[in-house]
């Protein structure tokens, strides 16, 4: 087996194993109930945008169905869902067919988000739990201020707390083994839902959160995928990029300054495209 196919291969593994966790699988396979849809479209998006399924592929109800040991209702209402987000189109006669996903899909999309999330946080300014914001921007600041590799303003990779230049290139930081890499993809993760979740949650306005809330798995797909490809070349500079970002938002919100709060999404969501793009499947 080739270094590549392993690598594919662990990071399908690794997408399956969040999967199942975040949907409360059971000992024997079984999805849980209340988030039996939920699980199946992250997963699916996952295949898609990792070429595991391709353009122009049928998605059959009943072998997915025996794939997630559950029955078919939930398959199609998975399927109705990423028809809605524009990832598979659903023909007469022929079902599911997943849709090729290309680099100008995801700008639009991009261009969607930036739309919807500059507007929540402008509403969310004055609205936020200023306790959970304090404890957002210590976490931040924290990521900012790592020793993963982080871009400089010449396109080169330095060191975030110590300044020592390093050249651009593939190879896993000194020091930091894959596990380290990994902890530190899943911190981020978890702490880019959480502003973001609570952005939506603080906005007020029922229907702008509804329509984040449906877009949302499409968003997370792009990025897990392309995280999980940084994860394998230990391509980190990104993480201590989006971490000023974040904190830059988080500071806005303290303030209550809408102004710059939706200036800095704006950056934060146009700095992001490009990392995007590279989950897509070549």
């Amino acid at each position: 087996m080739t270094a590549t196919a392993r690598t594919t291969r662990q990071m399908a593994s690794a997408a399956a194993t969040r999967a199942r966790r975040r949907a409360g699988a059971t000992e024997r396979g079984g999805i849980d109930h209340g988030q039996r849809r939920k699980v199946i479209v992250e997963q699916l998006l996952t295949d898609i945008f990792q070429g595991r399924l391709h353009a122009g592929e049928r998605l059959v109800i009943t072998t997915l169905a025996s794939r997630f040991g559950v029955s078919q209702s939930p398959i199609r209402e998975a399927l109705v869902s990423l028809e809605g987000v524009g990832i598979v189109d659903i023909e007469p006669n022929r079902g599911a067919v997943v849709r090729r996903v290309t680099e100008s899909d995801v700008k639009e999309v991009c261009q969607v988000r930036r739309a919807l999330e500059c507007a929540a946080v402008r509403l969310a300014c004055g609205r936020t739990d200023l306790t959970v914001l304090q404890e957002l921007a210590d976490a931040f600041r924290s990521a900012a201020e790592s020793s993963f590799p982080a871009a400089d303003g010449n396109g080169q990779t330095r060191r975030g707390k110590a300044g020592q230049s390093k050249p651009r290139g593939k190879s896993k930081p000194r020091g930091k083994s894959q596990t380290s890499v990994r902890k530190a993809i899943d911190s981020a993760r978890q702490l880019d839902s959480r502003l973001h979740d609570l952005i939506a949650e603080s906005c007020g306005n029922r229907f702008l959160k509804k329509e984040l809330g449906r877009l949302k798995l499409l968003f997370r797909s792009f990025r897990d995928v392309a995280w999980d490809q940084r994860s394998s070349d230990s391509d980190l500079a990104r993480f201590t990029e989006e971490a000023r970002e974040h904190l830059a938002i988080v500071e806005a919100l303290q303030t209550g300054d809408r102004k710059s709060a939706s200036r800095a999404m704006s950056n934060h969501i146009r700095s992001g495209v490009k990392y995007w793009s590279r989950g897509l499947p070549r």
